[in-house]
Order: C-alpha cells, then structure tokens, then sequence
C-alpha cells in the first residue's frame, strides 16, 4: 500500500528480482492455488517450475546448479509476493533456506554432490523431522532412536506435524545415538524408498490446507553411514544453530501474510456499502484500519533490522525470537480484525481473508510456540527461573 512505511534495505537489483518473483507466483502458483488446497497438497510441478526459474537453494554453489547467492533478502522477497500472489502453503522456503542448509553446512563434499544438485532442480523436495507425538518444542525429550550397527544406523521411531512429510523425497530426521544424555542426538538423511520408512495420512488441518502435513514411520530404518549428517551426537547443537534463522524466516511470511490481508481488506471497504456509505467512511473502521497500519509499519521495520543483522552474520536467537512472537502475534490481530470488516464475507472461504485467519492461527505455535519464544526473551534479560 502507498500509504505504507518506505523500507530502505533493498537495492535496485533487490527491486528487479521483485517484479519476476511476483509473475512467478502469479502466473504459476495462483491459478492452481484453489485446486491444491482442495486436494490438500501442492503439486510437485510447482517445485520443478520453480527450480527452472532458479528459485530454489539460490544459496547453493554453481556446481550443485544454485546461483551462489546468499543474500537472504532475495528468499524474504519470495516469501512476500508468495503470501500476496502465490499459496501460502507452498512451503518452498521451508525446502530452500530451512532444510536445504542442513545439507550446505552440514553436509560432505559427497553429500552435497549426491543431494543439492536435484534440490535445485526441484526433482527432489525436503523435509526436517524433529517434532514427535510426546516432544514438540523441547527438543531434548526426543526419543527416536538410531543405534549404531557397524556399516549403517538402525532407525526407530515415529514423527509427527512434518510439513512437506507426503512430497519430501529427502528427510532430515534427528534420532537419539546416546540414550543417557539429553542432548544426545544425531541428524540422518532418510530417502524415499528406504525400507521401513512409511508415511502416515496427510493430516487434516485448520489452515494451509494445501501444505502436505505428515505423521512419518522409522521401523528399523537401514541408514547408510553415509548418510549422517554432521558430527555424531551433535544434532542438538546443529538444531539449534539453524534455529534463528527458521524463525526468522516464519518472521518474514508472517508480517507478508498480514500485510496481504490488510491490502484485501482496504480493497473491500472501499468497495463494499452499508447503510448507503463506504464502509471505508464509517470513523470505527478508518480508526481500526489506522491502528493496523500503524502496528504493521513498526513490526515491519524490526523484522527487516533482523533480516540486515542476519545478512551482516549479526542475527542473535534472542532477536530472532522476538521477531517471530512479535509477528506472529501481530498477524493473528490483524487477520482477525480484517475478518470482522469484512463482516460476514471474511467467514466465507471464498475470500482470501478468511483463509489467511486460519492460516494464520498456527503460527503462534511452529517454529517453536510463543510461550517458549517469551522464555528466550525473558533468559536474555537476566529472568531465569533457575
């Protein structure tokens, strides 16, 4: 909206790569937005348009096929034009700069020949698996297990809520490999195919309805020692490493889901008549949509501080969390209130806005809930109950 704060963090070429994003999503994401959310998955077609147009694993090296671009402001790019022109439950972010790094950093020489080139390409689409039926937020309960049998791993367990679990052909599963010691954990990568690894249903969510959401199976699961990934027993530690990013990230598509809600909303009250007025007119909806602006633009600016620290290698977790509650607890607000102007239309899943209010309502638990985001913020401030 015109009326919006001018953000300063992006750069001409930032601005070019914008208007391609935004046909992209335009193009080849809207028009089957509606079908995938019916049939609750996004086509894997929508992976390998993508990584045809170079917007997967932009970060990757030109000899996986990436464009060796780290600059994060290109995939935060993505995520905005997505929320307003695209699907939000086409979770190629979650594939490109939450997993995918998994492999870049972690990986070896080998590792990164065999996976990223076909992860550019969109041929194979990736997933992490932490969450469990008994262990979410803390990590340190997990209790999938890997035992070591000499020439591979034997994997056992289950995980659940794993978004892009039915398309995932490549998974990032942290096991247990010292049973003793909380943090005793290791990160595997389980392909599709490997004996014993099932999926379960497709779960049935509130929202993003057309992002594939799994329960996965590890019943003695033959893991090839070459696919550890990382150091043995130091899962935790990597978890954690990419965790500010993830938030981070979530930030992003948050403060993109909200921003497109108020733009709709605008569009609708300026439409929309009652009692032979604009709605737009009424002093109650001009001082609501005030507010809305007003929350946004300040929101706005601390999430893109964040994306210019963690572009500098700067961004703290303590940060990172504060941008993901902040956010995520603006956008449940906001597409809320954008639901009750638009009165009875915004509870009609015809309108965007009402999809974007369930949408939006998980986000104050993935990515770690905001009870555990308001225990970060409170331990940086000295508040520790220990």
């Amino acid at each position: 909206m015109g009326t919006a704060v001018t953000r300063t963090i992006f750069e001409d070429e930032h601005e070019m790569f914008r208007d391609s994003a935004r046909s992209f999503f335009q193009n080849e994401i809207q028009p089957h937005a509606a079908r995938w959310y019916e049939q609750g998955i996004v086509d894997r077609e929508a992976y390998l348009k993508a990584g045809e147009q170079g917007l997967l694993l932009m970060w990757a090296d030109e000899q996986y096929g990436g464009a060796g671009v780290e600059d994060f402001r290109y995939e935060q790019i993505l995520i905005e034009e997505n929320a307003r022109y695209g699907d939000n439950g086409f979770f190629f972010w979650l594939h490109s700069r939450l997993v995918g790094p998994y492999i870049g950093q972690l990986g070896t020489g080998e590792q990164k020949r065999r996976w990223l080139p076909k992860c550019v390409t969109g041929e194979h689409i990736l997933a992490v698996a932490m969450t469990e039926p008994g262990a979410g937020s803390d990590v340190a309960g997990m209790r999938a297990r890997a035992e070591d049998r000499g020439d591979h791993f034997l994997l056992n367990g289950s995980k659940t809520y794993i978004s892009n679990g039915i398309n995932a052909d490549l998974v990032v599963v942290a096991a247990r490999t010292l049973p003793d010691k909380s943090h005793g954990l290791s990160l595997f990568v389980v392909e599709r195919g490997m004996e014993g690894f099932e999926r379960g249903r497709n779960l049935d969510k509130m929202g993003l309805k057309s992002q594939d959401t799994a329960e996965l199976f590890l019943n003695n699961v033959r893991v090839p020692k070459e696919n550890l990934l990382g150091e043995l027993h130091r899962g935790f530690y990597d978890l954690m490493h990419f965790l500010a990013e993830e938030r981070l990230l979530a930030a992003v598509g948050f403060m993109a889901n909200a921003e497109a809600a108020f733009a709709e909303t605008m569009e609708f009250i300026t439409e929309r008549k009652a009692f032979g007025r604009p709605v737009a007119e009424f002093q109650n909806t001009r001082f609501r949509m005030a507010d809305m602006r007003t929350d946004l633009d300040v929101a706005q600016a601390y999430v893109d501080h964040c994306v210019m620290q963690h572009v500098a290698g700067k961004l703290t977790a303590d940060d990172a969390a504060k941008a993901k509650l902040h956010a995520s607890e603006l956008e449940g607000r906001v597409t809320d209130e954008c639901v009750q102007l638009h009165g009875g239309a915004g509870y009609m899943n015809e309108y965007a806005v009402c999809r974007r209010y369930t949408d939006a309502r998980v986000s104050r638990i993935y990515a770690g809930s905001s009870e555990i985001m308001r225990e970060i913020v409170a331990r940086s401030l000295g508040l520790d109950p220990r």
